[in-house]
């Protein structure tokens, strides 16, 4: 076991074990180069000792890591770190198909179409490019949230045969799945995919595997001898359509199956319409035991084996004698052949059609990401970020290269993922420091505008708090936007001379502090002290106006006043006078 921690190949942190199985462990890691989850599959230690197995192993890897399909698990890495042969795959957070199975038994018809439709779609794929599976299961086929499928383990299942077919604990998973050719130690092909697609279907439909023994053996011989349980015992309301695909895929003798998986893929999409239901039950055109020599001849030839000896000799000597020119002509065949393909079939069937990337703006990342996997596309699974005041975050807002653009199938798409708008909230911001909330709201490239408002001194109101703003708290500014702040002019007010008790040098003093011009009138009271202002003009709260002319009555009285005029009532202000004479 590989613990917590340790990192293969210096770059793949291991966080946890997420599965086990005959051939190799499952482990969660972190690729600390790409920044990103992705699963590392382990050969099993014994195994890793097997050079032969090993060269297969890491030569089929790299094969599945050419594969490009939005229902395959990519293989990013192939590689040996100390003894330890590894497969670094694309991390898929689901569950897999057999758990599903186990835990609601039978699934609906449409649900089963739906998923066989994209296994077959996936394998499918593979055979085009001459890959075989081998190890077709529900416990190597993962189910997301969004109910997409995704294939592991393409091309790197290893090929059982009547030998290892004892070793129960790391084979019995995969015999219940096991074509009749593999059980029997025989070569296997793409139709050795389709039976095991078929016995999935089966168990998907049903709830339940159709053969089942005590070990793997007696599984093994049940698949090449007896025939697929009747599916209507186990549910009369199943359609003839549905049966008759997996009668076809399951077929004892390679020959009665599917053609390809493309064929079975194309059968699946009307599997479900009502004009099928009823259709005839599939009928074998080839015997179903005994069938060996079939698929080397057709049935009407089988008696040429009884022709007689002599008649075989004779053969036989005509063959040696043109054996030579035989096998030049195939050796020049093939090299001619091999030319052929190598510069121009090859790279005409490898090239893709370029592909228009489509626009997926404003999609949730999962939507995003399967719309361009339909395309055939590659998404990254670091995605970036980015600020939008329209695309609401965790949505896409667009795409590197952009949607539009023309490029090449199975090139990686990079998602631009919108981490929100720069927009601020606006607070009620009365009686805070108007400088600093100015600052907030340019940062957030929001233009603030003032308003003056005309504030006493005698209110106590700082200079530069804000008394009020035109925006509700609670509302969302950004660029663009505006917001006016109100802010005191703080004005100075008289003060009341008299109840102050001010004295004709304070008034002077105070006129020349705020720009004045004084006048001074004078008049005797004996029950005030000399030089008491007794009478102002302008009242007190009044706004000061700088350079106005401020006019007060100062006490002065005669018999302290050595040279004072007997008419002091001249020197009294006119609108005192007034006062006084009313009084």
């Amino acid at each position: 076991m590989i613990s917590k921690g340790q990192k293969i190949n210096d770059r793949y942190e291991i966080i946890r074990s997420i599965g086990e199985g005959g051939m190799a462990n499952v482990y969660l890691a972190y690729d600390t180069i790409l920044d990103r989850k992705v699963a590392v599959k382990i050969l099993r230690g014994d195994l890793s000792e097997d050079e032969k197995f090993v060269r297969r192993f890491q030569r089929e890897a790299i094969a599945a890591s050419s594969l490009s399909h939005p229902n395959i698990v990519e293989v990013y890495d192939v590689g040996e770190d100390d003894g330890k042969y590894y497969i670094v795959m694309e991390y898929v957070d689901g569950k897999t198909l057999k758990s599903l199975i186990k835990k609601r038994g039978a699934l609906t018809l449409p649900e089963v179409v739906d998923i066989m439709s994209q296994l077959t779609s996936a394998i499918s794929c593979a055979h085009e490019s001459y890959i075989i599976h081998r190890d077709i299961k529900p416990q190597n086929v993962i189910i997301l949230e969004d109910g997409r499928v995704k294939v592991m383990d393409f091309g790197i299942a290893a090929q059982l045969n009547s030998n290892n077919l004892t070793q129960t604990n790391s084979v019995m998973g995969t015999v219940y799945y096991l074509p009749p050719e593999q059980a029997n130690g025989n070569a296997t092909t793409i139709k050795s995919d389709i039976y095991s697609l078929g016995i999935v279907m089966y168990e998907l439909v049903v709830g339940r595997v159709p053969f089942k023994g005590d070990s793997p053996v007696e599984v093994a011989i049940k698949q090449m001898r007896e025939k697929i349980p009747d599916l209507t015992a186990a549910n009369p309301d199943i359609p003839q359509s549905i049966e008759n695909i997996i009668l076809r895929a399951c077929a004892k003798n390679p020959k009665n199956r599917y053609n390809s998986v493309k064929e079975m893929h194309e059968d699946l999409k009307t599997a479900l319409d009502s004009d099928r239901f009823d259709e005839a039950k599939v009928v074998y055109e080839y015997p179903e035991s005994n069938f060996e020599d079939d698929t080397e001849m057709p049935r009407g030839k089988r008696s040429d084996r009884n022709r007689d000896k002599d008649g075989k000799d004779e053969k036989k000597k005509d063959k040696k004698l043109n054996k030579s020119v035989l096998i030049a002509s195939i050796v020049a065949g093939v090299l001619v052949f091999g030319l052929l393909f190598a510069f121009i079939i090859y790279p005409k069937f490898i090239a893709k059609p370029p592909v228009e990337v489509p626009d997926v703006s404003d999609m949730t990342v999962a939507q995003a990401e399967r719309t361009l996997e339909d395309k055939g596309f590659k998404v990254k699974n670091k995605t970036e970020k980015k600020t939008s005041d329209d695309i609401k975050a965790g949505k896409v807002i667009e795409t590197d290269p952009e949607s539009g653009r023309t490029i090449k199938k199975g090139s990686k798409i990079t998602l631009i993922v919108s981490s929100g708008t720069k927009k601020i909230k606006i607070e009620d911001y009365k009686g805070k420091n108007f400088y600093e909330i100015k600052a907030k709201l340019e940062a957030a490239k929001v233009t603030v505008e003032t308003e003056n408002k005309d504030v006493p001194e005698t209110d106590n109101v700082e200079e530069n708090t804000i008394l009020g703003q035109d925006v509700e708290p609670g509302k969302k500014l950004g660029k663009g936007d505006t917001i006016v702040l109100t802010i005191p002019n703080i004005y100075k007010t008289y003060p009341d001379f008299v109840k102050e008790g001010y004295t004709e040098m304070d008034f002077k003093s105070f006129c020349s502090k705020n720009g004045l011009t004084p006048e001074i009138g004078y008049q005797a009271d004996s029950t005030k002290s000399n030089g008491t202002i007794i009478y102002q003009n302008m009242a007190p709260g009044t706004k000061i106006k700088e350079g106005a002319t401020v006019r007060v009555t100062v006490v002065k009285n005669v018999e302290e006043t050595k040279d004072k005029d007997p008419d002091a009532e001249e020197n009294i202000p006119k609108d005192q006078q007034e006062q006084n004479e009313q009084s």
